[in-house]
């Protein structure tokens, strides 16, 4: 396919744009593979205003008025709504024009082949294809913790992805349990991600393992070699905890489907705690609730605050951080190992286990250890980035497969970064930026569903990764966090309503109220950094 086939009109003249910000500018519209190009006519340098990646485009509404009037000529109004919530108007003359601009984006911007996506075309001046690709390998974080080596192993059962499509090749499992006791837990759990470490703890030497659920079915199958492989998690510990990400009644409904939960008789050691957590739908909608509340303009305080709390996103990040406080209570407090899992283990699992990582952990708040963290947990672990971020919040398609699980980690993240100001080596920018890259991005490192697809699609090979680019000096300076204080002590997150905050760095940043606050930051910043030269003095 050739992208100048879906390009009805290339370029527009005399278009009139208005974005946030930014007072209105009268230019030239192109339209490339990938790209919404903008220049002002106005300028004497014919400068480019807007470069949008046709990717962040999540809906389009069409306007086109004259069309009865004969004495003057057609035109229409094209308002962009993207996925980072910024909306744009373009106003274009003659009606035409305007609806072969409206067709030529729609086409470009919902590319469903990963092949013809931005990131196979982008080439940065300051990096190179045989650069490093990605942070994290089981392997080489094995050799680094002595600590495992007495009680665990790294299993390349999976190396050809048959075992499991959404595990990558290596995985960290207990010494005592070979490769054919995996491939038979495999067997037993949903889509074959059997129970593998994800985290271990220094102080204590317990763990955090991560599986899908066990098909035990209303048969009430057990599998002796998943049950086997929990034992030895546990071994000479007195019980482990099991934290379902269900509530009692879902996970006793999954029997039905061929699902289920592990039984106390096969696997005595272990208590199970269940907390309900939403996901898929229900998340989704949440999220296109809140974007609405935000941009509610009657500026009525009581209609903003019942939309706020009707959209119950806040109550999902309550629930999200309460769990991962309970999980951190079972390892740091109790000193007791945990396997975490909902149904399939892709969403509300990886997001509870970061959470918990981020809590406990010092080594994972620094920059290079929170994307080493979200490669580990969520682009090696598994996560569909591409199936859940195919739509953001509004785009007026059939909701399938969409849900913002990663934005909803996000903005935990940001509730510990709000509470804990001086604990986090990062900034609020990093993790407005990760949002972004997660639906639209130049770089392949959010690309498809899987390890397994980005190897057959050639990825690593072929596109550039985001986090060792955001590890690049002058980029990790922009954001790093200047006020950044190590601890080896754990971060306990409030989670009291009045303790949880709207990020309206991310949800209110094209506001008027969202710009005084990026600038009050940008000065913030500057000042902090003139504070720190004149130390040095």
């Amino acid at each position: 396919m050739e992208f100048s086939d879906l390009i009805r009109t290339a370029n527009v003249q005399d278009v009139v744009l208005r974005q946030p910000f930014h007072p209105s500018a009268r230019g030239t519209l192109c339209i490339t593979g990938h790209h919404l190009l903008f220049s002002d006519q106005d300028s004497s340098s014919s400068q480019q205003v807007l470069l949008l990646l046709l990717r962040n485009i999540d809906a389009i509404e069409k306007s086109v008025e004259n069309l009865m009037v004969t004495p003057g000529p057609s035109s229409g109004t094209l308002t962009i709504k993207c996925k980072d919530l910024c909306v744009l108007q373009l106003d274009i003359p003659g009606m035409e024009q305007c609806l072969n601009i409206a067709h030529s984006i729609e086409a470009l911007s919902s590319l469903d082949e990963v092949a013809d996506m931005f990131p196979f075309f982008h080439r940065p001046s300051n990096a190179s294809l045989q650069d490093r690709w990605g942070l994290f390998s089981p392997q080489h974080h094995y050799d680094r913790m002595e600590a495992l080596r007495d009680r665990w192993r790294v299993s390349d059962v999976n190396r050809d992805f048959t075992v499991c499509p959404s595990y990558p090749p290596s995985a960290l499992v207990p010494k005592t349990v070979n490769d054919k006791m995996l491939l038979k837990a495999a067997k037993f759990r949903q889509a074959g991600r059997f129970p593998v470490l994800c985290y271990y703890h220094r102080k204590n030497g317990q763990v955090i393992m991560r599986s899908s659920q066990p098909l035990t079915g209303a048969n009430r199958k057990r599998c002796q070699e998943d049950e086997l492989l929990l034992q030895a998690v546990i071994d000479g510990s007195d019980k482990g905890y099991i934290i379902d990400t269900r509530s009692s009644q879902q996970a006793q409904q999954a029997w039905m489907t061929g699902g289920g939960f592990e039984s106390k008789s096969g696997y005595p050691g272990w208590t199970r705690l269940h907390r309900q957590m939403e996901r898929g739908k229900a998340l989704q909608e949440s999220l296109i609730k809140l974007v609405e509340a935000c941009g509610d303009q009657t500026n009525n305080m009581d209609r903003w605050l019942s939309k706020l709390e009707n959209s119950k996103w806040l109550s999902h990040v309550q629930t999200a951080l309460s769990t991962a406080g309970l999980l951190v209570e079972c390892v740091e407090r109790d000193g007791h190992s945990v396997l975490v899992h909902g149904s399939e283990g892709t969403d509300c699992t990886l997001l509870i286990s970061t959470l918990a990582q981020l809590i406990m952990d010092p080594s994972c708040r620094t920059i290079e250890g929170f994307l080493t963290l979200l490669e580990r947990e969520w682009v090696q672990g598994g996560h569909p980035f591409q199936q859940r971020c195919a739509r953001s919040a509004y785009s007026y398609g059939r909701l399938q497969q969409e849900s913002p699980v990663f934005l909803l980690l996000l903005d935990c993240v940001w509730q510990l970064w709000h509470q804990f100001p001086q604990a986090l080596g990062f900034s609020e920018n990093l993790l407005v930026r990760l949002a972004n890259e997660a639906y639209a991005s130049n770089y392949g490192t959010f690309l498809c569903n899987s390890d397994q697809e980005r190897c057959a699609m050639g990825v690593k090979e072929k596109t550039h990764c985001l986090f060792q680019a955001l590890l690049k000096p002058g980029e990790r300076e922009l954001y790093s966090n200047l006020l950044y204080e190590s601890t080896e002590l754990a971060i306990w997150p409030s989670v009291h309503p009045q303790s949880l905050q709207l990020w309206e760095g991310f949800f209110l940043r094209w506001s008027q109220q969202g710009r005084h606050l990026e600038e009050a930051q940008e000065e913030m910043r500057t000042m902090i950094q003139e504070w720190g030269r004149v130390a040095l003095r």
